[in-house]
């Protein structure tokens, strides 16, 4: 039986100063300790964990990879530790459970807002942070822990080492919209009439261009593409302007018309968006996380499936 191995928290406490105070000197006047003393307990935690955790860049300490993971997971053990005393001394925290989650910029950001919407409803605060980032950025974050959920239109792929699992959230089909005189002008004789047409598009990354472009070679039409975009509330900001048609999911179809004024020409029908969360776990165990992918599953895209 192999003896199971403990973390120093006092070694932990003294790396935590010297990384939030910025240095050997300002920790150690903060803890009332000598430098060398402080480093001394620091080499051990190292020793302990096998890896260091901060390199010399000139005269100062910065942490490394390992360090910086090392210090995020510190900070939500202190902070649980003050959480633990509040509790057992009979007060509350008040501390608000914090989701970090990254967003995909192919994900429409009206359908983001949709998909958070369940974590306001929770019982207990919920302190959202979201990022938008490059989906190779976010699944390395996601490695890292610095991010709970990834919400992404494509499927992720493990890295060496990590995990990744891929809960699918629902799919909807996609629409083409345009501003009011636009779509007057197009939708007669849709799909056909979208030969020449002025349209918007996101840009190669996205899964859905792959899918609108099968599309239009299936109904056979070429549309003059007059705008390539990476961000999804930007290209909506310029269809409303008429610049061009876009397509776009049927889940937001009520949002498209009332805050973009854009009105539905048609379906491109057989193209279809789905919606992941992914995250670095099979079972999902954050009470927000179960609510945005029960929430999704049970009532954002199975009612737009029963309208259909």
């Amino acid at each position: 039986m192999t003896s199971m191995e403990w973390l120093n928290y006092h070694h932990l406490l003294y790396f935590f100063m010297v990384a939030r105070e910025g240095g050997l000197a300002p920790a150690a006047a903060k803890l009332r300790l000598s430098p060398p003393t402080l480093s001394a307990q620091i080499k051990a935690l190292e020793s302990s964990i096998g890896e260091s955790l901060f390199e010399k860049k000139g005269r100062r300490l910065v942490l490394t990879d390992t360090g910086q993971v090392a210090y995020r997971y510190a900070e939500e053990i202190f902070a649980l530790g003050r959480e633990l005393l509040g509790a057992v001394r009979g007060g509350t925290s008040g501390r608000p459970v914090k989701l970090v989650v990254g967003l995909s910029q192919s994900v429409p950001k009206l359908v983001a807002r949709q998909l958070l919407e369940p974590v306001r409803q929770l019982d207990t605060e919920v302190h959202v942070i979201c990022r938008e980032e490059p989906p190779e950025r976010l699944l390395a974050d996601l490695a890292i822990h610095t991010l709970d959920v990834i919400i992404t239109d494509a499927p992720g792929a493990s890295l060496p080492n990590v995990k990744v699992y891929n809960h699918l959230l629902g799919e909807s089909p996609i629409a083409v919209y345009g501003e009011e005189a636009l779509a007057a002008k197009y939708k007669p004789g849709f799909p056909d009439s979208l030969e020449g047409a002025p349209f918007l598009l996101p840009t190669h990354a996205a899964v859905t261009r792959r899918a609108l472009e099968g599309w239009f070679d299936e109904v056979g039409v070429r549309p003059n593409i007059v705008g390539e975009f990476d961000d999804s509330a930007l290209m909506k900001s310029f269809a409303e302007t008429g610049l061009g048609l876009l397509a776009t999911t049927t889940v937001v179809e009520s949002q498209l018309k009332r805050q973009y004024r854009l009105h539905k020409l048609g379906m491109a029908t057989g193209v279809k968006e789905r919606f992941y969360a992914l995250t670095g776990e099979r079972r999902l165990k954050h009470p927000a996380l179960v609510a945005i992918t029960e929430t999704a599953k049970r009532e954002l895209f199975h009612a737009r499936a029963k309208k259909r």
